[in-house]
């Protein structure tokens, strides 16, 4: 296993230290470079665009974000680079403008959106854009064959079970994926406490949750886990 202890260091800006999508929008370089400037650990979310490059962006379509109709994957990188986020300058970014944006100076947490029949080389991608980064990144994903390819790869990085519930069901799944070997949890914070989470940090596992927008959320986080995910506040001044 990974050393995953740093991720309980600091609080996660959920896509970023967005307002929520006001003025500065999520998954973007602006939100990334207002989450450097203020110390924050950045959360965003990566996809695979048509050229198997990875890009940030959180839904499978562009309307939500973009306003306009099509899938994220069905883009090339380039052609996702010239589309405006929230009618603002942003543009979407691939990872590797992320990384070439942080340059190591807070940690990343970044979680792979999957889609099962259309995965093939996604994880390879990440973490070929990664190799040579110098400073902290974890890995996560709800996909547990996402978490498997990149277990099967060597992954250098922590790697995170992305999950919720609070059904038998929920908690038998969540513990066949951290057979994978997986060094971290990140868990919906209205479903703690429960017997699955308890029993990972029991055994040394961090956990972090998603997504805190509130004091009684960031109280919840605190009494049955390690560290949030928030998003619409300063974390600094609570």
């Amino acid at each position: 296993m990974t050393n995953a202890a740093w991720i309980r260091d600091l609080p996660v800006a959920h896509r970023g230290y967005h307002d929520l999508n006001r003025d500065v929008w999520e998954n973007t370089l602006s939100a990334f470079s207002r989450a450097v400037e203020a110390g924050f650990a950045i959360e965003c979310d990566l996809h695979y665009a048509s050229d198997g490059v990875p890009v940030v962006f959180h839904d499978e379509d562009l309307q939500r974000l973009c306003n306009l109709n099509g899938d994220v994957r069905e883009r090339t990188s380039r052609e996702l680079g010239l589309i405006a986020i929230g009618g603002t300058s942003d543009k979407v970014p691939t990872l590797s403008q992320l990384l070439d944006l942080v340059q190591g100076k807070v940690p990343l947490v970044l979680e792979l959106k999957g889609r099962e029949t259309d995965d093939e080389g996604f994880a390879e991608a990440v973490l070929e854009v990664l190799q040579g980064y110098q400073g902290k990144v974890a890995l996560m994903s709800f996909d547990h064959w996402l978490l498997r390819d990149l277990k099967a790869l060597g992954s250098p990085y922590p790697l995170g079970l992305t999950a919720e519930g609070k059904t038998a069901e929920a908690f038998a799944t969540h513990a066949a994926a951290m057979e994978i070997g997986l060094d971290f949890i990140s868990y919906y914070y209205d479903d703690l406490p429960n017997a699955f989470i308890t029993g990972e940090r029991d055994k040394g596992i961090p956990v972090i949750t998603w997504t805190v927008r509130d004091e009684e959320a960031r109280r919840r986080t605190f009494a049955d886990a390690d560290q949030m995910t928030f998003e619409g506040f300063d974390p600094r001044a609570v």
